[in-house]
């Protein structure tokens, strides 16, 4: 086993992230950590960006990432504004909430601890990003003033947080 990891170690660069199938095989033996930005405007509505992919479908979800190693939580809420926001955000220094979700039926990635985070637009969001119901795209975003009904399960415990 130990020559297994050594060749491993020799192949990859984790800083700058994991090949596919390795990074799934690790969401199947250890809970992944990430970050999600719970981005309210003055009216209480709730930004959230559309995802279909093949772990929890389409839905809506609280745009976030998976921090990778030796990257602070921080950095990875502004890799995350940037990339599905195209945007800047400020933060406090301490999530609102550190949530558990497990989800039995998914073999990979189905195992998060989740640190919310309340964040404030620093700036405009990509007016190209904005969400399209006729053609929706990943990471494409949208204003909620209440919560949708297709709000990615993984997720569903950030209701109360969102209108």
């Amino acid at each position: 086993m130990a020559a297994l990891i050594r060749e491993l170690e020799r192949r990859i660069d984790a800083g700058s992230g994991l090949p596919e199938e390795l990074f799934l095989f690790v969401s199947r033996i250890t809970p992944l950590v990430n970050v999600d930005l719970l981005i309210q405007d003055e009216s209480r509505r709730t930004l959230l960006t559309w995802r279909s992919d093949r772990f929890h479908g389409p839905g809506w979800h609280v745009p976030g990432g998976i921090i990778r190693s030796k990257e602070t939580a921080a950095d990875r809420i502004r890799m995350v504004a940037t990339q599905e926001l195209g945007a800047a955000v400020q933060f406090g220094a301490t999530p609102i909430l550190v949530h558990e979700s497990i989800v039995p039926d998914l073999r990979d990635r189905g195992h998060f601890i989740s640190l919310l985070y309340k964040c404030q637009l620093a700036g405009a969001l990509d007016p190209y990003r904005r969400y399209t119901p006729e053609a929706p795209l990943q990471d494409q975003w949208q204003w909620h003033d209440r919560c949708p009904e297709n709000l990615i399960r993984a997720q569903r415990a950030y209701r109360a947080f969102i209108g």
